[in-house]
């Protein structure tokens, strides 16, 4: 199954500062994820400042794919989640230093041996995730949830996977904001880091 391609219309202001249109068509990058085929970012936007600059500038998503958002910025993009495999689940956490380094952050794999998924990670971030089309399950350390189509999850920088598990392909899209950890998890997420290294 193949989904439809994703049409992004972008609007702007010429010189009298009347609304036009600055761009209309397919996304210029989409990119497959080579150590998870199937997996599929279309990257729509980012901002890269708070409060955002509303101007005229070029293209934000050309350039190298990056998972997270930018500092102070934040990001948009569907990703297409191919279905679980055995082989995946087996031997997948070996490959996810290669699949996030692809996305520009390696750091953000938190996968070790008893891992309940192998694409278990983490950002600093505020992440809305909304299944657009399939079926998804947002894995957390203790905790599984069933998504269908309509379904919102509010990632608040936990550790997560999305696991699917239908036999066919999901598109989800994301829109992550950039953020900090108050002073109390981030200080619980270091003596938990800390306690795995021994």
């Amino acid at each position: 199954m193949r989904f439809a391609s994703i049409r992004r219309v972008v609007t702007g202001h010429d010189a009298n500062g009347r609304a036009i249109v600055a761009s209309d068509g397919p996304l210029p990058t989409v990119v497959e994820i080579a150590a998870i085929p199937g997996t599929v970012f279309h990257e729509v936007w980012s901002t890269s400042e708070t409060p955002a600059a509303v101007n005229n500038a070029p293209d934000p998503t050309t350039g190298p794919l990056t998972l997270s958002p930018p500092k102070q910025g934040t990001r948009m993009r569907f990703v297409d989640i191919p279905p679980d495999t055995a082989e995946f689940l087996a031997h997948g956490a070996t490959k996810m230093h290669a699949a996030f380094s692809e996305v520009g952050d390696a750091d953000a794999s938190t996968v070790k041996a008893n891992s309940p998924h192998p694409l278990m990670h983490r950002t600093e971030s505020i992440d809305y995730g909304v299944v657009i089309e399939g079926e998804m399950t947002l894995i957390l350390d203790d905790a599984e949830i069933a998504l269908a189509p309509g379904s919102v999850v509010v990632q608040r920088g936990t550790n997560h996977a999305w696991a699917n598990r239908s036999g066919r392909p999901c598109r989800m899209l994301f829109v992550l904001i950039d953020g900090t950890y108050d002073p109390a998890i981030a200080a619980a997420l270091a003596a938990s880091a800390e306690g795995s290294a021994r």
